[in-house]
C-alpha cells in the first residue's frame, strides 16, 4: 500500500538529506585524521593533541548560538546556510594549500565558525519543511536526518585517513574541500523547493485569533535544565576522534589480511549509528510500547546516558590490557566501547534533536538548537582542559570519565523525572512526550 501525501517528506527533505551527507563527509573526514595529523606530521605531545582536538571541537559548537541568532533575527535560516557554507569550503582548501601550524589554525578557525554557525540552522531547517498538522512526521525526519549524517560520517572516515596514510595530508585536507563544495552545490539546487520562515526582524504580527506562546524565556530555562547534565555525555562523545583514535594507534589492527589506519576504526560509530537507528525504530520502541512500556524523548535520553557510562568502562579495561607486557591487544577490543557509546549516541543525541525542535518556542528554534549544540562545546572544554593539565593518565583517565559520566546520568534521570511538571508547553501540542 503506497504511502498517502500525509506520510510523505516534502520534496525539499531531499535535498538537505543530501546536503547534510556530503557536509558530514567533509567534517567527519577531516576530523578522522586531525588528532593524527597534530600528533606525527606537528610533533605535538599524545596529551596535546587530544587537547587541540577538542579545543577545535569546542570552537565548532560554540558557534551555533552565533549562527543561530543570525538567523533567527537577522537572515533567516536558508541565508545563514549559505553564507557561512562558501567559509566553510573556504576553510578547508586552507587546510590542504596551507601546511604548517598557523595554517591548521587558521584553517580550523573557518570551518569552526561555517560548521558550527550553520548546525543550529541546519536542523531547525530541516523541521521548517513539516507542514503544519503534520508533526508526526519530526521522529521520521529526524532519524532520517541523523542516519544521513552517519553515511557521510561512515564513508568519511573509510577515505580520509587512507589518504593520509598513503598519499598526503594535502589531498586528506583537500577531498574533505570538494565534499564541502557538493553539499553547498546541492543546497544551493534545492533553493526552489524550500519553505522559509522570517527572520524576527520581518516576521509578521501574529494574526487576530492565533494562540499565543508560553513566555520564550520560561521555556528555555525548563530546556535548559534538561540540556545541562547531557554536556557530560559530549566530554565523553567526541573522544572515539582523540584518545581513542590514539588508543588504536598503539593496537594491533590487521583485520583479515588487510592493515586498519587508526584513524578507520571510528568508522564503528558510524556504522553502528546507521544499523541501530532503524532497529530502535521499527523494532525496540514498537515492542516496548506493545507491552505497556510509553516510550518518551526523556526516558531513552535517561536510559542513554546511563548506557554511555559502561562505554568509557569498556575503554579502561582495554587501557589497562595496553599497560600489561606483552603483545599489545587486538582493535577488535575497543568495539565494545563504541557499541555503547553508539547505543548512548542514539538515545541521547538523535531523540534530543525531535525534542529541541518540538519543546522550543516557535521563533526561537534555531537559538534553542544553539542552546543544544553549546553542551556539546562545553562538554569538549571539558575534555580539553582536563587532557592539558595531564593529572589522569591511562587507566585513571579513562575511569574519570565513567564516574562523571555516572553522576550526570543521575542528575539527568532527576531533573527528567521532574520535566513533567513543567507548566504546559509546545511539546504536548507537537507529540513529543516528555
Amino acid at each position: 500500500m503506497s504511502a498517502t501525501p500525509r506520510d510523505r517528506f516534502p520534496p525539499s527533505i531531499k535535498f538537505l538529506a543530501w546536503n547534510e551527507a556530503a557536509e558530514r563527509f567533509s567534517y567527519y573526514g577531516m576530523t578522522s585524521v586531525l588528532a593524527l595529523y597534530m600528533a606525527r606530521n606537528l610533533g605535538l605531545p599524545e596529551h596535546r593533541a587530544i587537547a587541540g582536538f577538542q579545543v577545535f571541537t569546542a570552537a565548532v559548537y560554540l558557534m551555533p548560538l552565533a549562527g543561530a541568532l543570525l538567523a533567527d533575527w537577522v537572515l533567516g535560516r536558508y541565508r545563514t546556510i549559505l553564507w557561512l557554507s562558501f567559509g566553510y569550503v573556504a576553510g578547508h582548501a586552507t587546510l590542504a594549500v596551507w601546511e604548517s601550524g598557523t595554517g591548521l589554525v587558521v584553517g580550523l578557525g573557518l570551518i569552526a565558525i561555517g560548521a558550527g554557525g550553520i548546525k543550529p540552522c541546519a536542523s531547525a531547517f530541516a523541521g521548517d519543511q513539516i507542514p503544519p498538522g503534520q508533526e508526526g512526521l519530526l521522529a521520521r525526519l529526524y532519524d532520517l536526518y541523523y542516519w544521513m549524517i552517519n553515511l557521510g560520517s561512515t564513508v568519511g572516515t573509510l577515505v580520509i585517513p587512507l589518504l593520509l596514510d598513503r598519499v598526503s595530508p594535502r589531498v586528506a585536507f583537500g577531498v574533505p574541500g570538494l565534499a564541502m563544495a557538493a553539499a553547498l552545490l546541492v543546497f544551493w539546487l534545492g533553493r526552489g523547493k524550500y519553505v522559509h520562515a522570517p527572520p524576527l526582524r520581518s516576521a509578521p504580527p501574529r494574526a487576530p485569533g492565533e494562540a499565543a506562546e508560553a513566555p520564550a524565556r520560561a521555556a528555555l530555562l525548563r530546556i535548559m535544565a534538561i540540556f545541562a547534565p547531557v554536556a557530560a555525555f559530549w566530554a565523553l562523545f567526541f573522544q572515539y576522534g582523540s584518545s581513542w583514535t590514539l588508543q588504536a594507534d598503539r593496537m594491533r589492527r590487521d583485520v583479515l589480511g588487510f592493515h586498519v589506519a587508526s584513524g578507520q576504526v571510528q568508522t564503528l560509530d558510524a556504522a553502528f549509528v546507521l544499523t541501530l537507528i532503524p532497529v530502535f525504530a521499527v523494532f525496540v520502541y514498537p515492542a516496548l510500547e506493545r507491552r505497556g512500556v510509553r516510550v518518551t524523548a526523556l526516558r531513552k535520553m535517561t536510559v542513554g546516558m546511563f548506557v554511555t557510562v559502561l562505554s568509557f568502562v569498556a575503554a579502561a579495561l582495554v587501557e589497562a590490557r595496553l599497560g600489561e607486557a606483552g603483545a599489545p591487544p587486538h582493535v577488535v577490543w575497543q568495539v565494545p566501547q563504541y557499541l555503547f557509546l553508539t547505543i548512548g549516541e542514539v538515545l541521547v543525541s538523535v531523540t534530543a534533536l525531535e525534542f529541541a525542535y518540538a519543546e522550543s518556542p516557535k521563533r526561537l528554534k534555531s537559538v534553542v538548537m544553539g542552546l543544544w549544540y553549546l553542551t556539546i562545546a562545553s562538554g569538549s572544554i571539558l575534555t580539553a582542559v582536563v587532557a592539558w593539565v595531564n593529572r589522569f593518565q591511562g587507566v585513571a583517565y579513562y575511569a574519570f570519565f565513567a564516574v562523571l559520566m555516572l553522576g550526570a546520568a543521575v542528575v539527568f534521570a532527576l531533573v527528567a523525572w521532574w520535566y513533567p511538571a513543567a507548566p504546559a508547553r509546545r511539546g504536548a501540542a507537537s507529540g513529543v512526550a516528555a
